[in-house]
């Protein structure tokens, strides 16, 4: 079983020859963006819609144990909000490595959240399709929200990104009832 999309990602050759490009994150990008970046703007995608359906073997759970993390799921008329970055070409690589267990990177048209031009753009998502590796797809919110409570891997606790996302998705004034629902289930940790 291969997890590792790095190098599948650095096939990728629709923006050569650009010395900037649009990213949208939906999730840990949104709140942990630990790359430099030229712009941030909050924004959003059409036909997705964000779900803890991606395992995690490598930065919130482990191979034996592994954590869940989001994932987009295409559903007709719906959409996706989160945060837009205008990185440099560069900056790929180590994302790349951050999103390489089962992420591809896909063109996508972004809409900008905010009065500033332009008010859209096309740009990259990294994505994890049901045909990768690690998808671990639907299960009772119940059943995902243990998952999650128990899960701990290199990057932390599982908990915690389900915890920061549900953060971050309130402060951009996003309604995502899947996300709010997991964060709801989530049981206590031990001593709480």
């Amino acid at each position: 079983m291969t997890l590792d999309t790095t190098h599948r990602n650095r096939q990728m050759t629709h923006f050569d020859g650009h010395d900037q490009i649009w990213l949208f994150g939906y999730g840990s990008l949104i709140w942990k963006a630990d790359f430099p970046f030229l712009e941030r703007r909050p924004a959003h995608i059409h036909g997705w819609v964000r779900r803890f359906w991606q395992g995690s073997h490598d930065h919130r759970g482990t191979p034996e144990a592994p954590g869940r993390v989001v994932t987009l799921v295409r559903e007709p008329g719906a959409t996706c909000h989160g945060m837009a970055y205008r990185i440099t070409p560069e900056v790929l690589g180590p994302l790349d490595v951050r999103e390489k267990n089962g992420y591809l990177r896909e063109v996508t048209r972004l809409h900008f959240e905010d009065a500033a031009p332009p008010q859209s753009a096309e740009g990259l998502v990294y994505l994890a399709t049901e045909d990768n590796a690690a998808f671990l797809g639907d299960a009772p919110l119940e059943a995902i929200a243990e998952q999650i409570a128990v899960a701990h891997g290199p990057s932390g606790p599982n908990r915690d990104y389900l915890v920061n996302l549900a953060q971050a998705l309130r402060e951009l004034g996003v309604e995502d009832p899947h996300v709010f629902a997991l964060a709801e289930r989530l049981p206590h940790p031990a001593g709480a």
